[in-house]
């Protein structure tokens, strides 16, 4: 009995001791004190119109009840300047946007400088190699920085981010000009390729313990050429598992080309490279510039990203800063030559997936939350409420009588069931607001712009929250 009331007894004053803590916190400047809570309790439901929307959320979740009911149901499908195109590509459940995009444009030029049927590059064969060539970059980053200790903000980055399957157009410039490229039926699409999921962290697992005994190795006192061979085994491993996953890389293939009505245009051997100088021909690399809209630095700068490539000697690709006019000034240049264009938004703001529809006044916030996001697109990136998250072919704008844009559209790759017909539906209001890197090619940028890429870049770290690679 005693030994029940001495137990009972401690957990009262064990209850009593808590309690106690509790309030003293909670009497310290700055905490949730009793007042505030009973404060706080007064926004709970009360009215019975408060009370079946309350219980109507918690079965159901609020994203029904953020739809606005007046928006436009349907935005329409004609567009004063448009390229045509033909065909539309799927990712499935991969982040590989920026190489379906990449190659999307590539191949709009070519179906119609060819007069060929539809067509598509093997996006699987380009990802094989992106994956080797960003193993690669990782392994060789931990070398360089193996003399910085292991919590030192780079070498924690480079273990965070061994690798993924997003990314930008320095992946389709650097890497298609040194792999080629080869059509969709040389190199088809696998279960691992539409879904990269479990590969990259298998990849990733590789790379950090290849990384981390390269670090060991440093530390015993092992060369520069003993790191470089124990880096070179670790690329083995990596080139199996992409291998067994994604299949072996075609050295040389036979083609045949065929025009809108099934008829031969050619039929040759090719290699990748042969093929690349035959349907692309121009080194990427040096043809474009990549425009970008961050109201949150200065404009009128051109910005580095430490790491922001997709190859070891690939070139850190560097962005102009500038207001959002002046980027539309460009895009609509190339439009107007028949040309579309690498583009990457805040895709899933304000968007009506299934009827394909970016706006603005999709979903009402306001109305069930008594309160407004207001935040404007600056304030919206520093405190990394939005960034670019995703890239697609811009393709077409339509203009109002006095030249100004209404609304843009884009191709996108997430199956022709998608949006409208595999594309998105952009007003030029949603189009200010989230639209974040575009690259056109340098004969349509301005003569501002070209002076301002022969200005030192501003160099940014790995990390910097705007540069995160195109994922979705």
């Amino acid at each position: 009995m005693k030994s029940v009331l001495t137990t009972s007894l401690a957990l009262l004053l064990c209850l009593g001791g808590s309690a106690t803590a509790l309030h003293a916190q909670a009497s310290k400047d700055g905490a949730i004190t009793p007042k505030l809570l009973e404060e706080l309790r007064q926004s709970e439901p009360k009215s019975s119109t408060e009370k079946a929307l309350h219980n109507a959320i918690a079965v159901q979740g609020m994203q029904d009840f953020f739809i606005n009911n007046q928006r436009p149901r349907s935005i329409e499908d004609k567009f004063s300047v448009e390229v045509q195109s033909s065909g539309i590509a799927d990712q499935k459940q991969s982040g590989r946007c920026w190489l379906f995009t990449g190659l999307n444009v590539l191949r709009a030029q070519m179906m119609t400088r060819e007069k060929s049927g539809t067509f598509f590059f093997s996006q699987n064969y380009s990802f094989f190699w992106d994956q080797l060539e960003k193993s690669n970059l990782f392994l060789e980053g931990i070398i360089e920085t193996r003399k910085l200790p292991v919590n030192d903000a780079k070498v924690e980055w480079l273990f965070k981010n061994p690798i993924n399957d997003g990314g930008q157009f320095t992946g389709i410039s650097d890497n298609l000009y040194k792999y080629g490229v080869v059509p969709a039926e040389v190199m088809p699409e696998t279960a691992s390729s539409n879904n990269t999921k479990l590969l990259g962290k298998m990849l990733a697992r590789t790379l950090r313990q290849t990384g981390i005994q390269l670090r060991k190795a440093s530390e015993k006192g092992e060369s520069l050429a003993q790191l470089r061979k124990r880096k070179e085994d670790g690329l083995k491993k990596v080139y199996r598992l992409l291998s067994l996953n994604l299949g072996v890389p075609p050295t040389s293939f036979s083609y045949t080309l065929k025009d809108k009505d099934g008829k031969v245009i050619s039929t040759e051997t090719y290699t990748p490279q042969s093929f690349y100088e035959r349907f692309v021909g121009a080194d990427l690399r040096g043809q474009f510039v990549m425009l970008m809209n961050d109201p949150s630095r200065p404009y009128y700068k051109v910005y580095e990203i430490e790491y922001d490539r997709h190859a070891y000697d690939g070139k850190n690709w560097t962005y102009v800063n500038l207001p959002m006019d002046e980027i539309k000034q460009m895009a609509i240049a190339s439009l107007k030559d028949n040309t579309m264009m690498y583009y990457s938004c805040d895709v899933s703001r304000e968007l009506d997936r299934s009827q394909g529809i970016a706006a603005l006044d999709n979903y009402d916030y306001a109305s069930l939350l008594g309160y407004p996001f207001d935040m404007d697109k600056a304030e919206r990136i520093q405190t990394f409420d939005s960034g670019s998250t995703h890239a697609m072919t811009l393709k077409a704008v339509d203009l109002d009588a006095s030249g100004k844009p209404v609304k843009w559209k884009v191709e996108n790759s997430w199956g022709e069931k998608s949006g409208v017909k595999g594309h998105i539906i952009m007003t030029d209001a949603w189009f200010d607001a989230y639209t974040f890197r575009l690259v056109v090619n340098k004969k349509y940028a301005t003569q501002k712009v070209l002076d301002l890429l022969k200005t030192k870049p501003v160099q940014l770290p790995a990390w910097d929250p705007m540069f995160a690679p195109d994922a979705p």
